[in-house]
């Protein structure tokens, strides 16, 4: 029997109030649609199963993979309530936004090491410096610089082969600004992908393989890759917490954020999962394996939602080489 013919019987006998009840069992659950960064996508999709199991499913959270880039062409029309992004909204972003009056609130959740590897077959390689990364990533080396020995004269006379962030991440953004100095600024004759497992995957099967992602997808895959370290001009540093929250692992690491649309945010679901996302985060984030704020950090951007202050403190720059301490810093004065 459909709910409509019991709830029609329910009604003959009586039995309003296992009518109201049977009417809310059948209603769905309120929605929160996030979308965009993968790098940020395993802190949203844990933080998310703990807030539906919270909620006993009263409230669905749906996490997509659209890269930075591609989410925010959704969030700036309104598509969805929270985006997710490994780099800080760029001015194009805002000028869409703004067209289509979509005002939101930023909030910083986490810091992200971004992780240079090899595979593990890779025997001559333990570190690279910044100028030997933007010789292998620069524009004028599509279809040039093919093997190692042409980045470095130590190096053996083996194909180059690239794997990185596809052109819609704001992890490709980030790591083209930080190496080649201007953001999307990069060769096109790499394997790119918005899926973090597909560039283990490719890297750990080539020897000749050199590729960056977030670190969180690191440790479930060390004994598949091996890690390399980065050359800033001090010697080389290893990607990990201790590197990235006393500032010496320059200039890849980077803040992570989410961005909530106002208008989203005044539906009582999204403003539930903003605060329960702030509470919960530092805890989550650590068990996904980024790094994250100070406790009061958190406190500081669950005021800001509260007290409604909306924009970006960024400006459309993308804050290249920022500590945590740079952070904490602009998010005191905004």
């Amino acid at each position: 029997m459909n709910p409509v013919m019991i709830a029609l019987a329910l009604t003959v006998f009586g039995l309003g109030s296992a009518v109201s009840a049977l009417h809310v069992s059948a209603q769905s659950p309120s929605l929160v649609k996030v979308d965009g960064s993968s790098t940020v996508f395993p802190i949203s999709e844990a933080v998310a199963e703990e807030f539906q199991k919270s909620t006993r499913g009263a409230v669905r959270v749906t996490v997509g993979i659209s890269g930075t880039g591609g989410g925010f062409k959704k969030f700036c029309r309104g598509e969805t309530d929270i985006q997710d992004a490994s780099r800080p909204i760029s001015s194009d972003e805002l000028e869409e936004c703004r067209k289509h009056a979509v005002q939101f609130f930023e909030l910083p959740i986490a810091f992200d090491a971004m992780t240079l590897v090899a595979s593990p077959k890779n025997m001559w390689l333990q570190a690279v410096t910044l100028q030997e990364l933007k010789t292998m990533w620069e524009p004028a080396a599509q279809g040039k610089i093919t093997k190692w020995k042409q980045v470095n004269s130590a190096w053996p006379d083996e194909p180059l082969k690239l794997f990185g962030a596809g052109s819609d991440s704001g992890t490709f953004d980030y790591f083209t600004e930080a190496v080649v100095g201007k953001a999307k600024s990069s060769r096109g004759d790499y394997t790119g992908s918005e899926d973090d497992n597909t560039l283990v995957q490719g890297i750990s099967a080539d020897k000749g393989a050199i590729g960056y992602i977030p670190y969180a997808y690191y440790p479930p895959n060390k004994n598949k890759l091996k890690l390399i370290g980065v050359d800033a001009g001090h010697g080389p540093v290893l990607p990990s917490r201790d590197t990235v929250e006393n500032g010496t692992y320059t200039p890849l690491s980077r803040p992570l954020f989410v961005y909530v649309s106002k208008k989203s945010a005044e539906r009582r679901e999204v403003k539930d999962f903003v605060e329960f996302y702030m509470k919960e985060a530092l805890k989550l984030t650590e068990q996904v394996k980024y790094v994250p704020l100070p406790a009061d950090a958190y406190q500081t951007s669950l005021e800001h939602f509260h007290d409604g202050k909306l924009g970006t403190v960024f400006q459309g720059h993308s804050g290249v080489g920022m500590r945590i301490a740079d952070l904490l810093k602009r998010e005191s004065i905004q």
